[in-house]
């Protein structure tokens, strides 16, 4: 065992027939210490100290405690021996008597590896009133509403309850260096508040024990320590006191107590997550040694103290989290919406000034710079940008110094000193980068930093600082820190961000997808429907050539019916149009495949206005049955059939329609259900939630079709079977005898088409241009009466040409494919023919713009 006396000389363990080894440490003198060996049992029990509660308190305290302590002290120290749990547990008990009858001893127990170790100094007041103290100081401290009135608080309660001339609350920054933050004062005490003092003040060992044991005390820096002695048992190993109470400090930590004018000081560890955030350090101008009850109450006081700060801090934090959080959702949900807001520098630079403060922002996007408020230039952002791409690609930055990570920033120093680098994107290019102006201020420290430690007898680490004086300094070339809160939302936001980027990606290639699918679809019945049309115009022309007499009344015939088609096509196709007329509808398909045998179509039901929706999907139907009647049924061939389209409206108002053909070929069903017939079976219910059924009698093909009420507005005109056919249109004149005229135009076979056609309304030249170049140099050179302008020339358009020719005041007229949904800016009074065209609506087209133009007589 190791054993001194309070205050007395070290104690000459002779008397116990055993002699001093060797000095192992030393303690303060007002107190005793005693380390107990335990048993071999506990010996190996000692790397878990939580085991000691399984083993006989008799078996840890033997015959060598019972020769020491009184028979009832061992009793309660074998009781607190048992209660003991950790590596770094104290128990505590007041007014023991330890060794006789008539003094009683405040006692701190604790083991120190595989020793049971004692502490106890003279018994002092009743410790029964830190509950009371506790409450009472805690109730003041809620009601601070502030940080720094908190921190302020804290250090009067310590003062009340210490009694020390000067309390400070001395917090560490990152670098490891403190600053007073707060402080309480006995009257004629010099302040130190806001004093900073170096990190090398307090050794990163010295931060290791004020986690350890987290109250310190000195009780008079005069005083001599005593040594502590081993006796012959001992293994000669150093008892380790890094949690005792009595444990005396370094002689470098004293002198440096001294060289403050201090003589007395206690410390209290301010702990904060796990961590050292910074210490209640008191200070008193003479000896002092509050009592045990009273240190104890201070450390718990230190304790819930630190519970409360951590709390408070937590709540700061979450609070400007969650608002941030709540900020940067919006933000996500807006980008979600509207992707294209990623590309606008203006709008990322003004959402992230919303959640976190700057004074300027940079915005480096695919190559551009945007700049808002105070930034370097954009030549200097560039050698931000760099050090980015270079050195922490990928990750959030934040430094209030710029120009210790890039050297140059030095000269723009005063209006970016500081920054936050936010990336935008996985590969090096994109960043929001938030900048802090210069906060110029001054740093007190307490001595000379750069000297705060010399090299002396000790080492170079160990000799205390000589001088105390103030040190002033001007801080330049920093900003206001950002904090870990704002470095935790910059993560948020861009973790944000990446989520949007990674989503807006895939979307982006599922997209991607179904168009490659959709184009897929769109191919097959695009070359469905080509081969359909072709097919047609081959029937068309083979139909047409046997039932005209002459050739000029073959091209009348084909071209009024190709005429019709295309007609019928725009009615599909058209994007916006309201209600259509039914009669009309099947009029106009009909068209294409009836001339004189237009008797064959009988059509009985009042007229009916269609939504555009049933409009298009009933265009399709009717078409398909159109094409198979003129094809195999009751329009085909020599045959003498006709088709009944009957329709009326139920009682629900769904419109009942149906479509007889009679007097045509033998029909069966077909062997191959093709893409006509799934439009007929499929179209009506699928699209506007009706009905279909076809059946294939022996007499001819039926189709009976319900079209619910919701897609028919109401009778529109006319009942079918009064409607008088139209007459024939008439030739029209040659409104283009003896003119010049200019023909734009990039399809070879179209061009030669359109060149008949002029010829045959009387052109004397036609000048074919299949380039808006070769037309823009044929209206200089030619000088032509009129101009035939196909709108898409390659890959321009034609408006150039225009613009020339109204310049030049010779009358236009387009041609185009792109059916009654084009309109041309700036020329909504010039002539629209749609292709293909026929003679008569170039003529008609002609004759209009040549009077617009004020040639009455046919020229210029």
């Amino acid at each position: 065992m190791h054993t001194v006396d309070r205050l007395d000389d070290p104690v000459d363990l002779t008397n116990c027939d055993r002699e001093p080894i060797h000095i192992l440490g030393t303690i303060q003198p007002f107190g005793v210490l005693v380390s107990l060996d335990a048993e071999s049992r506990v010996r190996r029990a000692s790397a878990n100290l939580g085991d000691f509660a399984t083993l006989s308190a008799e078996d840890a305290l033997g015959r060598e405690a019972e020769e020491i302590f009184d028979a009832g002290a061992l009793v309660a120290l074998r009781e607190r021996m048992q209660l003991l749990r950790g590596g770094d547990a104290v128990e505590r008990l007041f007014g023991v008597k330890l060794f006789d009858r008539r003094t009683a001893y405040d006692v701190a127990v604790h083991f120190s590896g595989e020793e049971f170790v004692v502490e106890a100094e003279p018994a002092s007041s009743n410790a029964a009133e830190a509950g009371n103290l506790m409450r009472t100081f805690t109730g003041r401290l809620r009601q601070a509403e502030t940080t720094q009135s908190f921190l302020r608080e804290a250090a009067r309660q310590v003062k009340s309850l210490t009694g020390f001339d000067r309390v400070m609350v001395y917090r560490f920054d990152e670098s490891g260096s403190g600053e007073v933050v707060a402080e309480a004062l006995s009257p004629g005490i010099d302040s130190f508040y806001g004093l900073h003092y170096p990190a090398s003040d307090i050794p990163a060992q010295a931060r290791r024990l004020y986690l350890r044991n987290i109250f310190r005390v000195i009780a008079d820096v005069t005083a001599q320590p005593v040594p502590l002695l081993s006796a012959e048992s001992a293994r000669g190993t150093a008892l380790d006191q890094s949690i005792g109470l009595l444990r005396a400090v370094s002689p470098i930590h004293v002198e440096y107590l001294r060289n403050m004018g201090v003589g007395a000081s206690l410390s209290i560890s301010i702990i904060v997550e796990g961590r050292l955030w910074g210490l209640f350090a008191c200070h008193h101008y003479g000896p002092r040694l509050p009592n045990l009850g009273m240190r104890t109450t201070a450390e718990l006081f230190g304790q819930l103290f630190s519970f409360m700060l951590e709390s408070r801090l937590r709540s700061e934090t979450s609070e400007y989290e969650l608002r941030a959080r709540r900020a940067s959702d919006r933000i996500m949900a807006t980008v979600a919406q509207n992707p294209s807001l990623l590309n606008d520098p203006a709008w990322l630079g003004e959402v992230t000034f919303e959640l976190i403060p700057a004074d300027g922002v940079a915005v480096f996007l695919e190559g551009d710079v945007s700049l808002s408020g105070l930034t370097p230039t954009i030549e200097q952002c560039g050698e931000i940008l760099d050090y980015l791409n270079a050195e922490a690609a990928g990750n959030v930055v934040a430094t209030d110094s710029i120009a210790s990570l890039v050297p140059a920033a030095r000269v723009h120093a005063d209006i970016a000193a500081g920054m936050l680098a936010i990336p935008l994107s996985r590969a090096p290019r994109n960043h929001i980068v938030l900048f802090r102006a210069e906060q110029l201020r001054t740093v007190r420290w307490a001595g000379n930093p750069e000297k705060s430690v010399e090299h002396g007898p000790n080492g170079d680490r160990l000799t205390p600082r000589k001088s105390f004086e103030a040190w002033t300094r001007l801080v330049q070339g920093t900003s206001l820190p950002f904090t870990k809160a704002e470095r935790q939302v910059a993560e948020t936001l861009r973790n944000g961000m990446l989520e949007v980027l990674l989503r807006l990606a895939d979307d982006a290639a599922l997209e991607r997808e179904r168009a490659h699918d959709r184009q897929e679809v769109l191919i097959a019945e695009l070359n469905h429907r080509v081969r359909n049309i072709l097919s047609l115009i081959r029937g068309l022309i083979s139909q047409t050539e046997r039932s005209s007499a002459t050739i000029e009344q073959f091209v009348f015939n084909l071209d009024g019916r190709v005429q019709a088609l295309a007609r019928a096509h725009d009615q599909v196709t058209r994007d916006h149009w309201g209600p259509a007329s039914l009669i009309e509808l099947l009029d106009v398909e009909a068209s294409a495949y009836l001339d004189e045998r237009r008797e064959a179509l009988v059509m009985k039901g009042p007229d009916m206005l269609v939504e555009p929706v049933a409009f298009t999907a009933l265009a399709l139907v009717f078409h398909e049955l159109m094409t198979n009647a003129a094809k195999y049924g009751a329009l085909s061939g020599e045959h003498t059939g006709t088709v009944l389209i009957s329709w009326r409206r139920d009682a629900e108002g769904d419109l009942l329609l149906d479509w007889v053909e009679s007097g045509g070929p033998p029909v069966a069903p077909p062997t191959r259900r093709g893409f006509g017939s799934v439009i007929i079976e499929t179209s009506i219910p699928h699209d506007l939630g009706g009905e279909a059924s076809i059946e294939y009698r022996r007499h001819g093909f039926e189709g009976h079709f319900r079209i619910p009420a919701r897609h028919v507005i109401g009778t529109g005109g006319t009942p079918a079977a009064e409607r008088p056919r139209p007459a024939p249109p008439q030739p029209d004149a040659a409104p283009l005898k003896g003119l010049k005229v200019l023909l734009a135009e990039d399809n070879m076979i179209i061009a030669l088409d359109a060149e008949s056609h002029l010829f045959d309304l009387g052109a004397a030249d036609v000048l074919v241009a299949p380039t808006t170049e070769e037309a823009l140099a044929l209206v200089e050179q030619a000088a032509p009466d009129f101009a035939a302008l196909d709108y898409n020339l390659g890959d321009t358009t034609s408006l150039p040409v225009a613009e020339r020719l109204r310049e030049r005041g010779i009358p236009f007229a387009f041609m185009t494919g792109l059916g009654d949904t084009l309109e041309i800016e700036g020329f909504d009074d010039v002539p629209m023919v749609q292709k293909p065209y026929s003679a008569s609506q170039i003529a008609a087209a002609a004759a209009r713009a040549l009077a617009a133009a004020g040639a009455g007589d046919g020229k210029r």
